[in-house]
């Protein structure tokens, strides 16, 4: 596929993954919806690593495998929050750094998936309520810049896609 595509399936993955995502937390009394939304979810998982690592290969091909093993982990049942928090926060950093897309977007990425992996690894040692808490509102102030960050840059991805990315110091002199 060409970098356009990758961006235009990447984009309309993540409004479907973070719709699938935010109805599965609505819904969860629900153990049928439950069970479809997270297939739903797994596979966008899978589909948004694969058309990540193909965006952000030629940038640097070992970190974009990292982040696309990370998304692959995601969509596996248990604390793929943190594996999809280190995932985006690589993916970010790549873009940033081709400057594939504009670069106050994708460092807006960077530091909203930092502060979620923060905040995971805050939870998992018991602060804010614990793992997997969205009671807190920590929880939440953590997650919505990164809510922002996804939505708008996937509407980019389907309306822009993504420049070709150049090295660092090539970005730079742009």
């Amino acid at each position: 596929m060409t970098l356009r595509t990758d961006a235009r399936v990447a984009g309309v993955t993540m409004l479907v993954y973070i719709a699938a995502g935010l109805s599965s937390l609505a819904l969860s009394r629900s153990v049928v919806a439950t069970a479809l939304l997270a297939w739903v979810t797994a596979f966008c998982a899978l589909v948004l690593g694969v058309t990540f690592y193909a965006i952000t290969r030629r940038q640097d091909a070992e970190l974009a495998l990292l982040a696309l093993t990370c998304r692959v982990i995601e969509a596996m049942p248990g604390h793929g929050e943190i594996f999809f928090a280190v995932g985006s926060t690589i993916f970010c950093w790549l873009l940033w750094r081709g400057r594939m897309i504009p670069a106050a977007l994708a460092l807006f990425g960077f530091v909203a998936s930092v502060l979620v992996v923060l905040m995971l690894v805050l939870q998992l040692a018991g602060w804010f309520g614990g793992a997997r808490s969205w009671s807190s509102p920590f929880t939440w102030a953590a997650w919505l810049p990164l809510l922002v960050f996804e939505v708008t840059v996937a509407i980019w991805l389907i309306a822009k896609g993504v420049r070709e990315p150049g090295t660092h110091s090539e970005s730079r002199q742009i």
